[in-house]
């Protein structure tokens, strides 16, 4: 991928509504099948979205995902998704969240790219949540039901304040009523009440981006000599919760890079996409002079490492 969504937000790159829904539909129907899948990403960002010249955005950096916890009692960590981007629930220190965490991120990225500049730029956590609730207004008590006590008190010490979404018609002369609609049902201060990201693929606001995609830029649609032939299904799920299994075994350093290596060597036949290694870079160098077996036959090219397609 040549790019990130930050660096297009941030360029003199003119951004058209049709930009902005071809981008908004790629992101949605990925976390569609992560949250299928029980999978939080918890780290949604522009910088975390990869963009080529023709507009194919793939989700990437899954260092702070994890699967969802059904039991509340299981405490889950506040340390996660960068500030600009973060929900209410995580920063008045709810101990557990769901998927609606990567949902109130997409919200922020939309109305980003709609006004090409961060919606909550705070210098601090309280200060965030004192840009929301600006936006929002004063949350009422069932709102703030998982906040711990300081949070709480926090909003309760402040004047009441009204909502004021109009101010998203503002952003920019792309936040039309559709917009504005879908991007309100996203930034809701109650993540029980905010909209998921298959209800979201399914308001109308999406419905050109989803044409334009599966038109000329997916892989699951081809065209024959009749004309192009669809998918059966536009935003697919995951049929089975992930899971750590993976993990069996790997209970030391040497031997996750054994593992990796017979994954390289495993590439390498029939007729997988191979892996692009740098052997240039000191990660290779030192992953080639520690792991037990030589990686001599690595395919290796001049570029860094494939990510995957999710």
């Amino acid at each position: 991928m040549q790019s990130d969504l930050h660096k297009i937000i941030v360029s003199p790159q003119p951004l058209t509504s049709d930009h902005v829904k071809v981008f908004l539909y790629q992101i949605l129907r990925g976390l569609k099948y992560l949250h299928s899948a029980r999978v939080l990403h918890r780290d949604i960002k522009p910088g975390n979205l990869l963009v080529n010249s023709n507009c194919v955005l793939k989700i990437c950096d899954f260092g702070l995902a994890r699967i969802e916890e059904p039991d509340e009692a299981i405490h889950m960590t506040q340390e996660v998704v960068t500030q600009y981007y973060r929900a209410p629930e995580i920063l008045m220190g709810a101990k557990h969240y769901s998927s609606g965490v990567d949902i109130w991120s997409v919200g922020c990225i939309f109305a980003e790219l709609l006004g090409r500049r961060i919606l909550f730029q705070a210098q601090s956590p309280i200060q965030q949540l004192d840009l929301i609730t600006d936006l929002l207004g004063t949350p009422n008590p069932e709102d703030m039901r998982t906040a711990c006590e300081g949070a709480r008190a926090h909003i309760l010490r402040q004047s009441h304040k009204p909502p004021s979404l109009a101010a998203l018609y503002t952003l920019s002369n792309q936040a039309t009523h559709e917009a504005v609609h879908l991007l309100c049902r996203m930034l809701v201060f109650d993540p029980d009440k905010r909209i998921t990201a298959a209800d979201a693929l399914a308001h109308p606001y999406l419905d050109e981006g989803r044409l334009r995609y599966h038109s000329c830029m997916c892989k699951c649609c081809h065209n024959t000599s009749s004309g192009r032939h669809y998918t059966s299904e536009f935003e697919p799920v995951c049929h089975q919760p992930f899971n750590y299994s993976f993990e069996d075994g790997l209970y030391s350093t040497q031997r996750v890079r054994e593992k990796l290596h017979k994954f390289i060597l495993e590439q390498q036949k029939g007729n997988k996409v191979p892996l692009c290694l740098n052997p240039n870079s000191i990660s290779y160098k030192n992953f080639a002079s520690t792991a037990c077996i030589p990686l001599q036959n690595a395919y290796i090219s001049s570029i860094q490492f494939q990510r995957p397609n999710l």
